[in-house]
């Protein structure tokens, strides 16, 4: 019981084990890219008082088992997760998308007023 969380009437121990795949299973998880990524979702786990577990990051994929409040919903976090990690993803290797493609670690919808 000691790994069980509290919040004002509830005890959790909430972990889920999410896999992340860039599209087309590109290898683009290596060198100074897979440090990146790997300090940007801790970063954002740590803004959501989310709790990783353990994380592996293999060339194509990353899988992470994470402790996510129960006040906050899966789909929510991941949601979170997913578009803001592709955002700084994509604005700090922005010069490398011959290597990424186009641009697609996640999305990113750009748009322009005329």
């Amino acid at each position: 019981m000691s790994s069980d969380n509290s919040l004002s009437h509830t005890r959790w121990n909430c972990k889920y084990h999410i896999v992340f795949i860039p599209k087309y299973r590109r290898k683009l998880i290596y060198g100074k890219l897979r440090r990146d990524i790997g300090a940007i979702l801790r970063r954002l786990c740590e803004m959501k008082d989310v709790e990783i577990i353990e994380v592996h990051a293999m060339p194509d994929h990353i899988h992470m088992l994470v402790k996510i409040p129960p006040k906050m919903s899966v789909s929510y976090f991941m949601g979170y997760l997913k578009g803001k990690s592709s955002l700084m993803i994509h604005d700090r290797h922005a010069n490398q998308s011959t290597i990424m493609g186009t641009a697609h670690f996640g999305q990113k919808v750009t748009m322009s007023v005329q």
